[in-house]
C-alpha cells in the first residue's frame, strides 16, 4: 500500500480511534474523544513524519500510550488557561 499524508487516512482508521477511546475510558480518562486522540497523534507522534502507510497509522493509534495522551491533554489545558488569563489581563481595563 502506498504512503499518504496521515490526514488522508483519517476516515479509514475510525474503528481504531474508537477502540483507543474505549481503552482510555476504561483507564479512567472520562473525557477522551476520538478527535482529541487524533490531535494528540498529530502533535506528539506524527509531528515530523506525516507520510505513512495505512498499517503504520493504525499501529501508531494502538501504540499510543496513556502518558503521551495525558501529556498532550495537560498541555492543551495549560495553553487554554494561559490564553484565558492573557485575554482577561488585556480586557481588564475595559
Amino acid at each position: 500500500m502506498e504512503e499518504k499524508h496521515v490526514q488522508e487516512w483519517r476516515s479509514y482508521i475510525d474503528p481504531a480511534l474508537e477502540s483507543k477511546k474505549q481503552e482510555f475510558l476504561l483507564l479512567g480518562y472520562s473525557t477522551a474523544t476520538k478527535e482529541e486522540i487524533w490531535n494528540c497523534l498529530n502533535k506528539k507522534v506524527w509531528k515530523k513524519n506525516k507520510q505513512k502507510r495505512l498499517h503504520a497509522v493504525v499501529q501508531d493509534v494502538f501504540r499510543l500510550q496513556p502518558h503521551t495522551y495525558l501529556s498532550y491533554v495537560a498541555n492543551q489545558i495549560y495553553q487554554n488557561d494561559d490564553l484565558k488569563a492573557s485575554l482577561e489581563a488585556v480586557t481588564k481595563g475595559f
